[in-house]
């Protein structure tokens, strides 16, 4: 590993590895997201009464890309990125949703369709984002957390 400026390089492999680890641990916890909210709101609708509402796919869409998106936030913020990351990977979540919403309101496609789409392009729509701040996700979590810990300098 070089020393840039007192501070360690990562070599090219070691970036890429770190960032395909940011990749799937964020990808883990969308999982765990969805696999621990979706029976809340399933509990909770249920409770009100609305359970028809899961009949709704633009609906469950939307629950679900919020599920994901606390699971994929909450998990973010604990490796130390900062909130104008983590909006940007939200929207990485709900982008895909949105955008077939329209060819399901014109019956274009099912509403199944819509929902198994979504989730397959939220993976590159994810790796967009990623590739936007590459230097961010291509280093060491610890990097992340050192510098969140910083105090921020007011410039007077």
């Amino acid at each position: 590993m070089k020393m840039i400026s007192g501070a360690p390089a990562l070599t090219q492999d070691a970036s890429w590895r770190y960032f395909g680890r940011h990749y799937f641990e964020m990808v883990a916890a969308m999982l765990v997201g969805m696999a621990v909210l979706g029976p809340v709101w399933g509990l909770a609708l249920s409770l009100l009464g609305l359970s028809d509402l899961r009949n709704y796919a633009e609906l469950v869409a939307i629950v679900m890309a919020t599920n994901m998106t606390i699971g994929m936030s909450v998990w973010m913020r604990h490796r130390g990125h900062g909130w104008a990351s983590i909006g940007e990977m939200a929207v990485a979540m709900y982008l895909p949703f949105l955008v077939l919403f329209g060819p399901y309101w014109a019956g274009l496609i099912s509403g199944g369709t819509m929902l198994v789409a979504g989730h397959i392009l939220m993976l590159p729509c994810m790796l967009v984002v990623m590739l936007r701040r590459r230097d961010e996700y291509a280093q060491n979590h610890r990097r992340h957390r050192a510098h969140r810990q910083r105090p921020e300098r007011l410039a007077v």
